[in-house]
């Protein structure tokens, strides 16, 4: 998707927004983040999967 080069300014432009001191803030934010989201889908399916075993079939 993305070759050396443009990672490497992805990089400076993230280091020049947010600072050094403030990356690793960012990253652990973003994967308690993912964490919520991946529990939250979890949940879903797993409410699907006891809504459809409670529900009579339709015929």
């Amino acid at each position: 998707m993305f070759s050396g080069n443009e990672w490497l300014i992805v990089v400076i432009v993230a280091l020049v927004l947010f600072g050094g001191s403030q990356i690793p803030k960012l990253a652990k934010n973003l994967g308690q983040a993912q964490n919520e989201f991946k529990r939250g889908l979890s949940e879903g399916k797993s409410d699907d999967e006891e809504s459809e075993e409670t529900e009579p079939e339709k015929s």
